[in-house]
């Protein structure tokens, strides 16, 4: 099978495309036909080995996965004899990045549990949009964000791959929602469904009057004393994305300031989950959530999908197609 190889860390350019074998899946593993894919900054962490302290996860001085690629969407080509929740010739999508990633490539064989039968009214492409990036939205916000309906919530980065579904994912729970996004953006954003949407080229939200029960900053750079600023007294924040200066600050001043007063403010690292994926799944079925793409790209062309993506600017995700 054809399959991108990154043996060492570095840029884009050290991503080849080559043959190697196909993998054959055990007693408790599926063996899946991979149609889709999409890039998401853990991606880009796996790819560069930055910031250092994830090559603890990751391998210290080259990857451990030679694979990289998390999200997949595909159809099941044979199960192992212990599998129970799928058979041959379903459609189906998932997470890789807590079974050793691998999804870029034609084929891969993965335990069912991090596979979900894929949303009857989503393309193979769309579904490669869904998993990781809306398992983070659906997990900060109502894990670590404890949101409710009727709260004021605030989309830092409303306009990228987390930030789309968390807009969604919110005002699914009965949120009032406000999405921050460059000038290009506004009409994606409000697209999707934000009550309100404020352009961070034009007005900084953390000097305005308004105050919101919960933030979630997918990007962006203020201090998290300014984040402190803009929620209200009880108020929630949790960083997800953003500069390095701004996931320090969260990790290190996020617990003094919660500890200090009545403000939570803190970090959230999304971990793949089949029951949260249901969620989702369920969300999309009922028209609630629609995953945004901006490009495609071909597997030959992924160095090409990482140089754009890395950039910082993309609409929604990009998906790789097989």
């Amino acid at each position: 099978m054809k399959a991108i190889i990154s043996n060492k860390y570095g840029s884009p350019d050290i991503l080849k495309l080559k043959e190697v074998e196909t993998p054959i899946p055990d007693d408790n593993q599926v063996l899946v036909k991979v149609h889709a894919a999409s890039l998401n900054y853990g991606n880009l962490v796996l790819l560069k080995g930055e910031p250092f302290l994830a090559r603890f996860a990751f391998g210290i001085l080259k990857p451990k996965y030679s694979i990289p690629g998390g999200d997949i969407a595909g159809r099941i080509e044979s199960v192992g004899k212990n599998v129970k929740q799928f058979k041959p010739g379903d459609e189906v999508f998932g997470d890789l990045s807590g079974c050793g990633w691998g999804a870029f490539a034609e084929y891969v064989a993965v335990p069912e549990d991090v596979l979900v039968l894929k949303p009857s009214n989503l393309s193979f492409e769309e579904a490669a949009a869904v998993p990781m990036a809306a398992t983070t939205a659906l997990q900060s916000l109502r894990n670590k964000g404890s949101i409710e309906s009727g709260q004021k919530v605030l989309i830092n980065g409303a306009s990228g791959g987390v930030g789309t579904f968390a807009v969604q994912i919110a005002k699914s729970f009965g949120a009032e929602v406000t999405g921050v996004c460059s000038t290009r953006n506004l009409n994606i954003v409000k697209s999707i469904g934000a009550d309100y949407v404020i352009d961070y080229t034009k007005e900084d939200f953390t000097k305005n009057t308004q105050h919101y029960d919960l933030i979630l900053a997918v990007n962006g750079y203020q201090p998290i004393s300014a984040y402190k600023r803009a929620l209200s007294p009880n108020g929630n924040y949790v960083m997800v994305g953003g500069s390095g200066a701004q996931f320090t600050q969260a990790m290190v001043l996020g617990p003094f300031f919660s500890m200090t007063g009545s403000k939570k403010m803190g970090s959230f690292l999304q971990r793949a989950n089949q029951k949260d994926l249901i969620f989702i799944k369920d969300l999309i079925e009922a028209g609630k959530v629609k995953p945004v793409i901006e490009r495609s790209y071909k597997l030959s062309e992924v160095p090409e999908a990482f140089r754009y993506f890395e950039e910082g600017h993309n609409q929604g995700k990009i998906v790789i197609t097989m």
